[in-house]
């Protein structure tokens, strides 16, 4: 499919999507792949912090990452989802596996892997649309008598935590009949019962070591029945307890506990026998199965289609696995945690059914975050760049902890988890988290402050497991201790949380004063001493990679503290602020961009710097001053320059050409952001480590600054670049990576959404704010602030502005709304006071709002 054809949904559906209720069937909407292009898709489905199995491309069931662990390429032997189709002009009754045939090649010393159940007859085609949450798979084959989909998510809602951290994959199988007569149908979904599994090995069969004592169980309770796959072996405390269930909606069900026994392929032959011959199971109780062994379980649904007739069967998996062993650090070993998720169920069971007894509302409610994100006066790939990567808080890379504190990898290896844990550097990028779960957020900043903080001011800038005063590793990270300073500034402004603030605050000023120590030692507002960064190397002497950051943090931290009454102290940051702007512009300014002065009386200066070169990060704290709005931290003009500069000089229109010895993460014809170039010469011998990668978070970082100094089209293109690479073919789009898969420094990409709105908000002011980059005279765009999620749209007709603003969840108290108008007067249709200014318009509430599971409308003229 061509380009146009990936991101149908965010173009060709929105008239579409308009005219429907968030009730209404689902449409397709989101980026579309088919053919080649569903190889390398993997659609994470699972709750915040419970881990996730994944929806293949072709519609199978991957990379089982449920037992707190990741396991990549990781699949369960003979667990599929079958059809059984008899009547309906059929000679014989058919069974076709519900995916989509799989791709070359079949390789492998003996043949390709049967346990996958590949042997079994497939559908010819399918057509994949993501749109996280949801994946719709369409599956053609002109074979068969009816028109079969499946619509896969797990509930994802802006602000609510608890229903977005169900341990659960839903799994509805729509069937439309194309027959002229009455067709017999059954859905056969398969697993093995993997309790005691240890999350890497791969499975070939029902034998392992770690088996033994396997229970399944069939359940019903009310109008839901299923399986409950379960076992006694292991104690309740380790790490490979734990179980699993389907359960369905299905009014009528059969059901095999195990499957028959026999030698060589006669478990499975005779499973094909039975559900081709009979078309039912005999539902029949099982025993425990044998030492070093575990069973084969089948749940199948029955019922007819009339001609032209559509039904559809919901299936969801869900798991419990409560215990997370972490890895060992150092001079500690892996130690054994609780899940939060863990805490709030006694079974797998209780999961699947609360997820079927509230479907609709879990549904409809994750689908409007959805639908409001995608109707968004977004460009496509930017909305597929917010949406996909808003799917790292579901993977094994964000953990959440017995209550619900957040143990964050950077990443996840192929089997475990990469670079523990919550490191400040590059949780500096994410915004995905800060914006849709405030609340896990704000407990990162807890344990960063309250407990990794030293004696000295220094933070940790890993933390330790079991939790420890001052985290990992002895030294801090300049990078990311001041922009955990930001962090409190922008988690305080979402939530408007004054008492969370003052009690973190005597920690902040420690944090910031310990620059003064370390970084900045004669006080002139300018970073020059040994600064640890997310590059995992030191720099030496000024740059403004750091020093954005540190004059980011003086600035939010004088805010902060004016707002606490502490104004000695706001008053010495401003001051120190005002002085590094001017100074660290004076040092580094080269004309087209800043550069880094190289301290050479350091002896480890003498490798690992960039000196005279092109950094994209060097406006990193200018990146994150836009998102928490607190304005330009040097000149304007200067700092446009330098963008327009890194976009000129470090995006690469390919790559085959281009000479790296480092990590690879864009070759040959494929477009990408450099971390650095030397458009001047000057390129030291051995510059820092990673200066020839590519890293999908910083270009998402850039792109979003761009385009909030309105250079859109290069904004654009940097995005672009990213989304094309991720193109089903070459990489998931669901997955990218760095050090490590699902790399929590891709969660940058939600400011895009931030930039191209212009979205800011501020809970202490009851202050909001859009600034459309484009369409301002027919905008709309989903926001997600701490206290509120939902809609904002503003719409010109020809003698007025109308505004509206929609509350999904939770509660916006407002009493200013900033937006831009073009008039020289305005009259607005309720009680306020109004001021025009630089094309903008204030409106100032007399009577303060707050805005609960409803809209506020307000006309301009």
């Amino acid at each position: 499919m061509n380009r146009r054809d990936l991101f149908l949904g965010a173009a060709a559906s929105t008239a579409a999507a308009q005219n429907r209720s968030s009730s209404s069937a689902p449409f397709p909407v989101g980026r579309r792949f088919t053919g080649e292009a569903l190889r390398e898709i993997a659609f994470p489905l699972g709750g915040i912090g419970t881990g996730t199995v994944s929806v293949g491309g072709y519609g199978n069931l991957r990379d089982w990452e449920i037992f707190n662990r990741p396991n990549k390429g990781g699949t369960l032997p003979f667990t599929f989802v079958a059809a059984r189709l008899a009547g309906g002009g059929l000679r014989q009754p058919l069974i076709r596996v519900l995916e989509r045939r799989p791709h070359p090649p079949f390789t492998g010393s003996s043949g390709v892997a049967r346990e996958t159940g590949v042997g079994l007859p497939r559908l010819r085609e399918a057509v994949f649309t993501g749109s996280y949450p949801f994946a719709e798979i369409r599956f053609q084959d002109p074979k068969i008598p009816v028109e079969i989909s499946l619509e896969a998510f797990n509930p994802m809602i802006p602000l609510d935590t608890d229903n977005s951290s169900l341990p659960v994959a839903a799994l509805t199988y729509s069937l439309r009949s194309l027959a002229s007569s009455r067709i017999e149908a059954a859905l056969a979904f398969s697993l093995m019962n993997p309790i005691g599994y240890d999350g890497v090995s791969r499975l070939q069969s029902r034998r392992a070591g770690f088996f033994g004592q396997n229970l399944n169980e069939f359940r019903k309770q009310g109008d839901f029945s299923g399986l409950l796959l379960s076992s006694t072996k292991h104690a309740s405390d380790w790490t490979q307890y734990g179980s699993l269930a389907l359960a369905t909606n299905a009014a009528a069900v059969s059901y095999r506990l195990e499957w028959e026994h026999g030698e060589w392929w006669d478990e499975f032959q005779k499973w094909w026998d039975e559900f081709l011959g009979r078309g039912r199971f005999p539902s029949q109780s099982s025993k425990p199965s044998a030492e070093g062994t575990t069973e084969y379980a089948t749940l199948a649904a029955h019922f007819a289609l009339d001609p032209s007739e559509t039904k559809k069967v919901t299936f969801v998996l869900s798991w419990l696995f409560p215990n997370t062993q972490v890895l060992p650090q150092r001079d500690q070993p892996g130690a054994v945690l609780k899940n939060h998720y863990g805490t709030r169920w006694s079974s797998s069971w209780e999961p699947a059914v609360y997820t079927l007894g509230h479907l609709s509302s879990l549904r409809e409610r994750s689908a409007r975050y959805r639908d409001l994100l995608y109707l968004s006066g977004l460009p496509p790939a930017v909305i597929d760049a917010v949406s996909s990567q808003a799917s790292i808080v579901r993977t094994n890379t964000v953990m959440v902890m017995e209550g619900k504190r957040v143990l964050a990898y950077e990443g996840s290896n192929d089997h475990a988890g990469c670079c523990p844990m919550n490191c400040t550097h590059v949780y500096n990028y994410e915004q995905a988290l800060a914006h849709l779960y405030p609340d896990l957020e704000r407990n990162m900043r807890e344990t960063d402050f309250l407990i990794n903080m030293r004696p000295d001011g220094s933070m940790g800038f890993r933390t330790a497991v079991p939790l420890k005063e001052g985290g990992r590793l002895p030294f801090p990270a300049a990078d990311g201790q001041m922009g955990c300073v930001m962090k409190v500034y922008r988690e305080w402004r979402l939530g408007g949380d004054d008492q969370w603030l003052g009690k973190l605050w005597p920690q902040v000023k420690r944090a910031l004063e310990y620059a003064w120590a370390k970084w900045d030692a004669d006080r002139d507002g300018v970073m020059e001493g040994e600064q640890h960064n997310t590059y995992d190397i030191e720099f030496y002497g000024p740059n403004t990679m750091m020093g954005t950051l540190y004059l980011g943090a003086l600035a939010a931290a004088a805010r902060m503290g004016r707002h606490l009454g502490d104004t000695a102290a706001a008053d010495s940051y401003q001051k120190l602020f005002e002085e590094g702007s001017k100074r660290l512009d004076q040092l580094l300014w080269n004309g087209e961009y800043y550069i880094q002065r190289i301290d050479e009386r350091a002896e480890r200066a003498r490798k690992y710097q960039y000196g005279e070169g092109c950094l994209s990060d060097q406006l990193l704290g200018q990146w994150f001053a836009e998102v928490v709005n607190l304005g330009k931290l040097m000149p304007p003009g200067h700092l446009r320059a330098a963008l327009r500069s890194i976009f000129r000089y470090n995006f690469r229109d390919g790559f085959g050409d281009f000479p790296n010895t480092q990590r690879l993460y864009a070759m040959n014809d494929e477009k990408g952001l450099l971390l650095c170039s030397w458009p001047r010469g000057s390129r030291p011998a051995l510059p820092f480590v990673y200066s020839d990668e590519v890293w999908t978070g910083i270009e998402y970082q850039v792109a979003a600054h761009l385009i909030y100094e309105g250079m859109l089209k290069e904004g654009v293109a940097i995005v672009d670049a990213v989304r094309d690479r991720y193109d089903g073919v070459r990489r998931n789009p669901w997955n990218e990576i760095e050090c490590g898969h699902h790399y929590a420094r891709a969660m940058s990409s939600w400011s895009l959404l931030l930039a191209w709105s212009g979205f800011s908000y501020s809970a202490p002011d009851k202050e909001l704010r859009f600034q459309p980059r484009q369409g301002g005279d027919n905008f709309r765009c989903l926001y997600s602030a701490g206290t509120a999620w939902g809609n904002y749209s503003q719409r010109k007709t020809p003698k007025a502005v109308e505004v509206e603003l929609t509350v999904e969840g939770g509660a916006l108290d407002l009493a200013v709304l900033r937006f831009p108008f073009a008039g020289q007067k305005a009259k607005v249709s309720l009680e306020a006071e109004t001021q025009i200014a630089n094309g903008e318009l204030t409106i100032r509430l007399r009577r303060p709002q707050r805005i609960e599971g409803g809209k506020f409308s307000l006309t301009v003229s």
